[in-house]
Protein backbone atom coordinates (compact mmCIF):
# COMPACT_ATOMS: atom_id res chain seq x y z
CA UNK A 1 0.00 0.00 0.00
CA UNK A 2 2.32 2.63 0.78
CA UNK A 3 4.55 1.69 -2.69
CA UNK A 4 1.21 2.13 -3.99
CA UNK A 5 1.04 6.04 -2.23
CA UNK A 6 4.81 6.19 -3.36
CA UNK A 7 4.80 5.77 -6.73
CA UNK A 8 1.47 8.06 -7.08
CA UNK A 9 3.08 10.73 -5.32
CA UNK A 10 5.80 10.18 -8.08
CA UNK A 11 3.87 10.48 -10.53
CA UNK A 12 2.14 13.72 -9.68
CA UNK A 13 5.40 15.25 -8.64
CA UNK A 14 6.53 14.05 -12.48
CA UNK A 15 3.12 15.49 -13.88
CA UNK A 16 4.01 19.30 -11.99
CA UNK A 17 7.41 19.43 -13.47
CA UNK A 18 8.53 22.99 -15.12
CA UNK A 19 8.75 21.06 -18.39
CA UNK A 20 5.54 19.79 -17.93
CA UNK A 21 4.00 23.10 -17.44
CA UNK A 22 6.01 24.78 -19.88
CA UNK A 23 4.58 22.60 -22.51
CA UNK A 24 1.12 22.61 -21.27
CA UNK A 25 1.02 26.50 -21.90
CA UNK A 26 3.20 26.36 -25.19
CA UNK A 27 0.93 23.82 -26.35
CA UNK A 28 -2.55 26.00 -25.81
CA UNK A 29 -0.62 29.27 -27.23
CA UNK A 30 0.63 27.29 -30.21
CA UNK A 31 -0.51 23.68 -30.73
CA UNK A 32 -3.61 23.77 -31.98
CA UNK A 33 -3.10 24.99 -35.50
CA UNK A 34 -5.09 21.96 -36.91
CA UNK A 35 -8.36 22.34 -34.58
CA UNK A 36 -11.98 23.78 -36.61
CA UNK A 37 -11.62 26.97 -33.96
CA UNK A 38 -8.53 27.86 -35.25
CA UNK A 39 -9.32 27.30 -39.15
CA UNK A 40 -11.42 30.61 -38.58
CA UNK A 41 -10.92 33.90 -39.58
CA UNK A 42 -10.05 35.96 -36.64
CA UNK A 43 -12.41 38.83 -37.35
CA UNK A 44 -15.69 36.50 -36.93
CA UNK A 45 -13.78 35.03 -33.86
CA UNK A 46 -13.18 38.42 -32.59
CA UNK A 47 -16.59 39.06 -33.23
CA UNK A 48 -18.16 36.14 -31.71
CA UNK A 49 -15.57 36.61 -28.92
CA UNK A 50 -17.48 40.43 -28.01
CA UNK A 51 -20.97 38.78 -28.11
CA UNK A 52 -19.92 36.09 -25.31
CA UNK A 53 -17.57 38.18 -23.25
CA UNK A 54 -20.22 41.03 -22.91
CA UNK A 55 -23.69 40.10 -23.22
CA UNK A 56 -23.73 37.76 -19.92
CA UNK A 57 -22.53 40.28 -18.00
CA UNK A 58 -25.98 42.45 -18.85
CA UNK A 59 -28.30 39.47 -18.02
CA UNK A 60 -29.35 38.05 -15.12
CA UNK A 61 -31.83 35.17 -16.76
CA UNK A 62 -30.90 31.68 -15.93
CA UNK A 63 -31.61 29.79 -19.13
CA UNK A 64 -29.96 32.93 -21.16
CA UNK A 65 -26.86 31.85 -19.19
CA UNK A 66 -27.28 28.22 -19.22
CA UNK A 67 -26.94 28.65 -23.16
CA UNK A 68 -24.07 30.40 -23.34
CA UNK A 69 -22.22 28.19 -20.67
CA UNK A 70 -23.16 25.35 -23.03
CA UNK A 71 -22.05 26.61 -26.41
CA UNK A 72 -19.00 27.95 -25.12
CA UNK A 73 -18.40 24.68 -23.57
CA UNK A 74 -18.66 22.92 -26.77
CA UNK A 75 -16.50 25.01 -28.80
CA UNK A 76 -13.88 24.95 -25.91
CA UNK A 77 -13.69 21.06 -26.40
CA UNK A 78 -13.85 22.03 -30.00
CA UNK A 79 -10.49 24.22 -29.66
CA UNK A 80 -8.85 21.03 -27.83
CA UNK A 81 -7.57 23.48 -24.92
CA UNK A 82 -5.12 22.06 -22.56
CA UNK A 83 -6.09 20.38 -20.08
CA UNK A 84 -4.10 22.32 -17.45
CA UNK A 85 -5.70 25.59 -18.54
CA UNK A 86 -8.86 23.58 -17.68
CA UNK A 87 -8.32 22.47 -14.82
CA UNK A 88 -7.13 25.83 -13.49
CA UNK A 89 -10.24 27.23 -14.99
CA UNK A 90 -12.27 24.91 -12.45
CA UNK A 91 -10.21 25.53 -9.84
CA UNK A 92 -10.32 29.69 -10.17
CA UNK A 93 -14.05 29.49 -10.72
CA UNK A 94 -15.65 27.12 -8.61
CA UNK A 95 -13.35 27.43 -5.87
CA UNK A 96 -15.11 31.12 -5.88
CA UNK A 97 -18.54 30.43 -5.72
CA UNK A 98 -18.02 27.83 -2.96
CA UNK A 99 -15.90 30.39 -1.11
CA UNK A 100 -18.46 32.97 -1.33
CA UNK A 101 -21.56 30.39 -0.46
CA UNK A 102 -19.33 28.91 2.65
CA UNK A 103 -19.32 32.86 3.48
CA UNK A 104 -23.01 33.56 3.28
CA UNK A 105 -23.88 30.82 5.14
CA UNK A 106 -21.77 32.21 7.83
CA UNK A 107 -23.45 35.36 7.91
CA UNK A 108 -27.09 34.28 7.97
CA UNK A 109 -27.22 33.59 4.23
CA UNK A 110 -29.38 30.19 3.72
CA UNK A 111 -30.35 27.66 0.22
CA UNK A 112 -31.42 30.78 -1.29
CA UNK A 113 -28.35 31.89 -1.66
CA UNK A 114 -27.55 29.24 -4.71
CA UNK A 115 -28.96 30.75 -7.40
CA UNK A 116 -27.09 34.15 -7.07
CA UNK A 117 -24.14 32.54 -6.89
CA UNK A 118 -25.57 30.11 -9.43
CA UNK A 119 -26.05 33.20 -11.89
CA UNK A 120 -22.73 34.79 -11.21
CA UNK A 121 -20.91 31.48 -11.81
CA UNK A 122 -22.23 30.91 -14.83
CA UNK A 123 -21.38 34.40 -16.10
CA UNK A 124 -17.97 34.33 -15.03
CA UNK A 125 -17.57 30.82 -15.90
CA UNK A 126 -19.14 32.02 -19.92
CA UNK A 127 -16.97 34.57 -20.38
CA UNK A 128 -13.68 32.57 -19.61
CA UNK A 129 -14.63 29.23 -21.81
CA UNK A 130 -15.06 31.84 -23.88
CA UNK A 131 -11.77 33.94 -23.93
CA UNK A 132 -9.80 30.76 -23.41
CA UNK A 133 -11.60 29.39 -26.84
CA UNK A 134 -10.94 32.68 -28.82
CA UNK A 135 -7.20 32.67 -27.73
CA UNK A 136 -6.00 29.48 -28.16
CA UNK A 137 -7.32 29.22 -30.96
CA UNK A 138 -5.40 32.72 -32.37
CA UNK A 139 -1.67 32.63 -32.97
CA UNK A 140 -0.15 35.68 -32.58
CA UNK A 141 -0.04 36.56 -36.52
CA UNK A 142 -3.79 35.76 -36.81
CA UNK A 143 -4.93 37.91 -33.60
CA UNK A 144 -2.73 40.58 -34.33
CA UNK A 145 -4.19 40.95 -38.29
CA UNK A 146 -7.43 40.27 -36.90
CA UNK A 147 -7.33 43.52 -34.20
CA UNK A 148 -5.35 45.56 -36.59
CA UNK A 149 -8.14 44.98 -39.61
CA UNK A 150 -10.62 46.96 -37.29
CA UNK A 151 -8.56 49.31 -36.67
CA UNK A 152 -6.80 48.67 -33.62
CA UNK A 153 -3.67 51.38 -33.31
CA UNK A 154 -0.37 49.20 -34.57
CA UNK A 155 1.26 49.49 -31.31
CA UNK A 156 -1.34 48.20 -29.60
CA UNK A 157 -1.74 45.20 -31.99
CA UNK A 158 1.62 44.40 -31.46
CA UNK A 159 1.98 44.59 -28.57
CA UNK A 160 -0.47 41.62 -28.01
CA UNK A 161 1.67 40.05 -30.72
CA UNK A 162 4.81 40.53 -29.03
CA UNK A 163 3.58 39.28 -25.54
CA UNK A 164 2.38 35.66 -27.18
CA UNK A 165 5.93 35.46 -29.09
CA UNK A 166 7.80 36.33 -25.34
CA UNK A 167 5.70 33.40 -23.60
CA UNK A 168 8.66 30.99 -25.21
CA UNK A 169 11.26 33.07 -23.98
CA UNK A 170 9.46 34.21 -20.75
CA UNK A 171 9.36 30.14 -19.76
CA UNK A 172 12.79 29.08 -21.35
CA UNK A 173 14.21 32.31 -18.86
CA UNK A 174 12.29 31.04 -15.79
CA UNK A 175 13.35 27.98 -15.95
CA UNK A 176 17.31 28.70 -16.21
CA UNK A 177 16.68 30.44 -13.45
CA UNK A 178 15.21 27.90 -11.59
CA UNK A 179 18.05 25.45 -12.75
CA UNK A 180 20.80 27.83 -11.73
CA UNK A 181 19.19 28.31 -8.15
CA UNK A 182 18.80 24.43 -8.18
CA UNK A 183 22.41 23.79 -8.83
CA UNK A 184 23.68 26.04 -5.93
CA UNK A 185 21.38 25.11 -3.46
CA UNK A 186 20.89 22.45 -1.31
CA UNK A 187 17.43 20.96 -1.99
CA UNK A 188 15.71 19.07 1.56
CA UNK A 189 15.21 15.58 1.54
CA UNK A 190 11.49 14.71 1.01
CA UNK A 191 11.07 11.21 1.90
CA UNK A 192 8.77 12.08 4.58
CA UNK A 193 5.62 14.58 5.37
CA UNK A 194 7.86 16.71 7.19
CA UNK A 195 10.52 16.55 4.70
CA UNK A 196 7.60 17.14 1.52
CA UNK A 197 6.90 20.42 3.46
CA UNK A 198 10.40 21.85 3.58
CA UNK A 199 10.81 20.78 0.18
CA UNK A 200 7.35 22.76 -0.89
CA UNK A 201 8.37 25.65 1.28
CA UNK A 202 12.10 25.76 -0.34
CA UNK A 203 10.40 25.79 -3.64
CA UNK A 204 8.35 28.73 -3.25
CA UNK A 205 11.46 30.42 -2.22
CA UNK A 206 13.37 29.78 -5.02
CA UNK A 207 10.48 30.48 -7.02
CA UNK A 208 10.26 34.02 -5.48
CA UNK A 209 13.81 34.33 -5.49
CA UNK A 210 13.68 33.59 -9.46
CA UNK A 211 11.25 36.76 -10.11
CA UNK A 212 13.89 39.47 -10.55
CA UNK A 213 16.79 37.30 -12.58
CA UNK A 214 13.83 36.09 -15.20
CA UNK A 215 12.91 39.78 -15.31
CA UNK A 216 16.04 41.35 -15.43
CA UNK A 217 16.97 38.64 -17.80
CA UNK A 218 14.08 38.46 -19.99
CA UNK A 219 13.95 42.66 -19.96
CA UNK A 220 17.50 42.22 -21.85
CA UNK A 221 16.52 39.38 -24.52
CA UNK A 222 13.30 42.20 -25.07
CA UNK A 223 15.54 44.85 -25.70
CA UNK A 224 17.67 43.00 -28.24
CA UNK A 225 14.31 41.87 -30.03
CA UNK A 226 13.35 45.27 -30.62
CA UNK A 227 16.35 46.50 -31.90
CA UNK A 228 16.12 43.76 -34.62
CA UNK A 229 12.60 45.18 -35.50
CA UNK A 230 13.73 48.43 -35.83
CA UNK A 231 16.32 48.08 -38.16
CA UNK A 232 14.13 45.58 -40.24
CA UNK A 233 11.83 49.06 -40.68
CA UNK A 234 9.03 47.64 -38.28
CA UNK A 235 7.82 51.34 -37.25
CA UNK A 236 7.70 52.53 -40.90
CA UNK A 237 6.11 49.24 -42.38
CA UNK A 238 3.27 49.34 -39.29
CA UNK A 239 1.78 52.64 -40.57
CA UNK A 240 2.40 51.91 -44.33
CA UNK A 241 -0.71 51.59 -46.03
CA UNK A 242 0.72 49.18 -48.49
CA UNK A 243 2.24 47.21 -46.22
CA UNK A 244 -0.65 46.74 -44.34
CA UNK A 245 -2.54 45.93 -46.89
CA UNK A 246 -0.43 43.10 -48.22
CA UNK A 247 -0.59 41.94 -44.40
CA UNK A 248 -4.26 41.94 -44.32
CA UNK A 249 -4.90 40.54 -47.42
CA UNK A 250 -4.20 36.70 -46.46
CA UNK A 251 -7.97 37.41 -44.35
CA UNK A 252 -10.66 35.85 -46.24
CA UNK A 253 -14.05 34.76 -44.44
CA UNK A 254 -15.07 31.31 -46.23
CA UNK A 255 -18.43 29.71 -45.74
CA UNK A 256 -17.30 28.24 -42.53
CA UNK A 257 -16.91 31.44 -40.64
CA UNK A 258 -20.69 32.23 -41.28
CA UNK A 259 -22.15 28.94 -41.05
CA UNK A 260 -20.06 28.95 -36.98
CA UNK A 261 -21.31 32.36 -36.76
CA UNK A 262 -24.46 31.74 -38.03
CA UNK A 263 -25.43 28.56 -35.98
CA UNK A 264 -24.31 30.50 -32.38
CA UNK A 265 -26.68 32.96 -32.84
CA UNK A 266 -29.14 30.92 -33.95
CA UNK A 267 -28.18 28.10 -30.68
CA UNK A 268 -28.70 31.45 -28.63
CA UNK A 269 -32.23 32.94 -30.40
CA UNK A 270 -33.44 29.33 -29.28
CA UNK A 271 -32.45 29.06 -26.27
CA UNK A 272 -33.90 33.04 -25.69
CA UNK A 273 -37.36 32.07 -27.31
CA UNK A 274 -37.51 29.06 -24.91
CA UNK A 275 -36.95 31.53 -21.85
CA UNK A 276 -39.61 33.40 -22.94
CA UNK A 277 -41.58 30.22 -22.85
CA UNK A 278 -40.69 29.20 -19.64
Amino acid sequence: MQSIKKKLSENILDKLSMDFLRNQVLKNAYGNDDTFIAKRDPRILLVWYVFFALAPWFVDDLPFLLGCFVLVAVTTVMAKVAPLVLVLFCLGVFSQTGYLFVVSLIFGGNAQTVVPLLVLTLKVASVSLASITVFSGLDPDRLSNGLMWFGCPEKLSFSISYAYRMLPMLMEEFQNVLLSYRLRGNAPEHDTLAGKVRYLIYQIQVIIHSFYPLMLNTAKRSRTTVEALEIKGYRYAAVNKEVKKMKLATLKVTYDDLLFLAVSFLWMAVVIFAGTLV
